[in-house]
């Protein structure tokens, strides 16, 4: 037997109507645990449940807190249609960038499936399958700039490096330069590695050698750990650096770095400027040091040699020069 509950009889009637000719044709679901669980109700048990194995544990939950505020996520999960979700997703296009809605499409999949396969949700199907994805084209090819030669009448200007460098660095007395002392050597790691800012955070003392300038990264964005080959002046930087007490090589927080980082990108006059533009820098300076492609991913820990594309960017003048060069040797 099957029952539910409707706000007026014509719902109530039609309901029975379609069960009874599903049960007829044989096609009928049983989907009790559907017919009684919301969408919120589901985010919150995966927060609850499921999301404290995960890396990034602490955003994930933020986020998914953030979605399970949607009022179309208390509906009961057997009523949920994927016309539904594309409507939502529809009027989160207007709010967000598609690449947050790509995620945020992406959370409630996750969770649909877990609950299909382990918590006795049963569907025909999980209705996000049959939603569009937003197309997503936010690729960045930002690089800092070089800085110009004095002219007639006019002074030289700092390379955007410089001035990033100089907002970075700390000096004992001066209220007016950057609070922190690792700010700088953060960032000069980030250009000389590609490493992400993860990653930065997560360095410790005990995976790195210095006297074979090595770097071991046991935890990486995409799961997978790497050695990352260290420049002399990687390897200078942190032979410079002071070796605290703690197993961290920058005993700092996200938060603390995030702020940081705001600071000195205004201080610099930079404000399009994002960390991660960092790694495309760096991954075009070791293009030009490394032509084999399966070298430059294992220093930048790309799987997808076609994802690494986006962080080669190989400013023209440069390849001209090096045209003109192949040019005059032959």
């Amino acid at each position: 037997m099957q029952a539910r509950t409707f706000d007026t009889k014509a719902e109530a009637h039609a309901w029975a109507v379609q069960v009874e000719a599903e049960m007829q044709r044989g096609s009928y679901i049983v989907r009790n645990e559907a017919d009684r669980t919301t969408m919120k109700e589901l985010i919150e048990r995966f927060i609850r449940e499921v999301t404290p194995s995960h890396r990034g544990q602490v955003k994930e939950a933020a986020r998914l807190r953030n979605t399970a505020k949607h009022k179309l996520w208390q509906t009961y999960v057997a009523n949920l249609k994927a016309t539904d979700f594309a409507a939502w997703r529809d009027e989160r296009l207007k709010q967000v960038a598609p690449a947050t809605v790509l995620r945020e499409m992406g959370d409630l999949a996750l969770i649909l499936n877990h609950a299909m396969k382990e918590w006795g949700i049963v569907l025909p199907v999980n209705p996000l399958n049959h939603v569009k994805r937003p197309k997503v084209s936010n690729a960045r090819s930002r690089r800092l700039a070089a800085g110009s030669e004095a002219g007639e009448g006019t002074a030289p200007t700092p390379s955007e490096e410089a001035r990033l460098l100089a907002a970075c660095t700390h000096v004992d007395g001066d209220l007016s330069s950057c609070r922190v002392k690792w700010l700088r050597p953060m960032v000069e790691l980030a250009i000389e590695t590609a490493m992400r800012r993860g990653e930065l955070l997560r360095l410790e003392w005990q995976h790195i050698d210095l006297d074979k300038a090595v770097a071991y990264l046991p935890e990486t964005k995409n799961g997978d750990p790497r050695y990352v080959p260290l420049t002399p002046k990687a390897v200078a930087i942190l032979r410079a650096w002071p070796k605290g007490s703690g197993a961290l090589v920058f005993g700092t927080t996200e938060n603390a770095f995030k702020l940081a980082w705001q600071r000195a990108v205004k201080r610099a006059k930079l404000p399009d400027l994002h960390f991660h533009d960092l790694r495309h820098e760096a991954a075009s300076r070791l293009a030009e040091k490394l032509s084999n492609v399966l070298e430059l991913s294992s220093v930048t820990g790309h799987k997808d040699l076609r994802m690494l594309k986006r962080y080669y960017h190989p400013r023209a003048e440069d390849l001209a020069k090096k045209l003109a060069a192949s040019v005059l040797a032959g």
